[in-house]
């Protein structure tokens, strides 16, 4: 009678239908327009992306609904275009936010990889300082130097180390930038409260700098937040003549460039302009990625980035100068035979 009752009351276990989320937008059956608007790259573009990093990317499993490298590129790039949650990302693209977190963190780190073959000092410096002359004649630039702030939520270890002098958290990233907007140098390791000199004099570009740069060499420019060096330019602080108010408006001109470029790197990847909500050693590493990622537009002429000039070689890159090699004695040389006009 107790087995007949146990039978009676046995009632099978009802599975849960198992079901898919559809992934229908990770599809390059957009057009180039579209996809730029979801990926900020065309088709050619994550193509590109995906050869580059597919023998770090290939998942070895013959389940059938593992995401192919480009659908791992295309998430990772929603991610830094829209600047939005992992959750966000994972419901729009039909992925579990475990899932979208995995697929950004592989992609990020076979980006970082490949870091030393998209960033590089530049190597043809009478083309590199060309390409700075045509802006406003200024002679012998190899690379506009500037610090960012990108903002990060309130991490739990050292929190005052990351606040800066605006009051928020934030990595204060030091980059430079050639004339075409490239970047040659990103370093983003340093937390908010960190002024932007001390960040350049401890950085590999200021020891780079010391050993190599002087006026034959090329040289740097900068805002007034950095210190006149022999290799680093920046605007004098009371003009009184004019051939020094002529150097600060072609100093300011020519300067610009690293400016326009912080605006078009953040336009592009919105996560930069937003409130990153990680860790900062992972944000030091997305910011990496997006410089990367930046140089790659240039290199495939995506359309929302300037196209390329031609440049003349012959461009005159100023009068020699012997005199003592100071920051400020530099800076006089140069306002006074290329800005000082009668």
């Amino acid at each position: 009678m107790a087995a007949l009752d146990l039978a009676l009351f046995h009632v099978p276990i009802q599975r849960k239908e198992r079901t898919f989320r559809s992934k229908e937008e990770l599809t390059l059956d957009y057009t180039d327009t579209e996809l730029r608007a979801r990926y900020r790259f065309g088709r050619e573009g994550i193509l590109f992306l995906s050869d580059l990093v597919r023998d770090k990317l290939t998942r070895q499993t013959n389940r059938n609904h593992a995401l192919s490298v480009e659908q791992q590129i295309m998430v990772t790039l929603r991610f830094l275009a829209s600047g939005s949650f992992l959750q966000v990302i994972g419901d729009t693209l039909g992925l579990d936010k475990s899932t979208v977190s995995r697929v950004v963190d592989s992609v990020l780190d076979a980006l970082c990889e490949k870091r030393n073959q998209f960033i590089q000092w530049p190597t043809n410096l009478n083309q590199t300082k060309a390409e700075f002359y045509e802006f406003a004649g200024f002679p012998n630039i190899l690379g506009a130097i500037d610090g960012t702030h990108i903002r990060i939520k309130r991490p739990h270890h050292d929190e005052p180390s990351f606040i800066n002098r605006k009051g928020y958290p934030s990595l204060n990233v030091q980059a430079v930038c050639d004339a075409k907007g490239r970047f040659t140098n990103i370093n983003a390791n340093w937390p908010g409260c960190c002024h932007d000199s001390h960040v350049f004099r401890t950085s590999q570009v200021c020891a780079h700098m010391e050993r190599n740069g002087n006026w034959e060499n090329g040289i740097l420019f900068g805002d007034s937040g950095y210190p006149c060096r022999s290799f680093l330019m920046t605007p004098f602080l009371n003009p009184n003549e004019q051939h020094h108010r002529r150097y600060n408006r072609c100093h300011a001109i020519t300067r610009s460039i690293i400016e326009r470029t912080f605006g078009r790197w953040k336009r592009r990847f919105h996560i930069l302009h937003s409130e990153i909500r990680m860790d900062p050693k992972k944000v030091t590493k997305i910011v990496l990625v997006c410089g990367i990622l930046h140089n790659i537009c240039i290199q495939l002429n995506e359309p929302d980035v300037a196209a390329e000039e031609l440049v003349n070689e012959d461009v005159e890159n100023g009068n020699n100068y012997n005199g003592q090699q100071d920051g400020r004695g530099i800076r006089q040389h140069i306002a006074e035979t290329s800005f000082n006009r009668h």
